[in-house]
């Protein structure tokens, strides 16, 4: 399967999840184009993909990080297939904890379980819940091998 997976990350937390997502994904042998979004990129956006995964932090009390959304922005057209997971801090309230992948999710209307992980991912659960995530996104995607 192609896959797009596309982060933000302002400290380093949201990129290690990706590593991790982009670790998984290959070992099973799909084709992953992985990158940071910012203002310079030039987003291989060309190519069509079978599932898009998007990350991001949370900035302001909930809010998308505004390279996450100028990227959303050139998406030609909402993809239909769209996985979201993001890291954030439970110190800023429950109600703002990773308030980037609700607000995502809630954008491209996704039906894919997301993935929150409070900083960065260091415990033996925070990597639990990301391999769950990936094995649950390939799973209703059709690409568990």
């Amino acid at each position: 399967m192609k896959i797009l997976l596309a982060y933000d990350s302002l400290s380093g937390n949201t990129k290690a999840v990706a590593e991790e997502i982009e670790r998984l994904l290959q070992e099973q042998d799909h084709e992953v184009t992985t990158f940071r979004v910012s203002p310079s990129a030039n987003y291989p956006l060309d190519k069509a993909y079978d599932l898009y995964m998007l990350g991001a932090w949370t900035v302001d009390y909930g809010r998308t990080p505004t390279d996450m959304k100028d990227f959303i922005a050139e998406l030609e057209m909402k993809p239909k297939h769209v996985a979201l997971f993001g890291t954030g801090e439970t110190q800023w309230g429950i109600e703002n904890f990773c308030g980037a992948v609700d607000r995502m999710s809630q954008y491209f209307k996704s039906d894919y379980p997301t993935l929150k992980i409070e900083q960065m991912p260091h415990r033996k659960e925070d990597y639990e819940a990301i391999y769950q995530f990936v094995q649950q996104v390939l799973e209703k995607r059709g690409g568990v091998k």
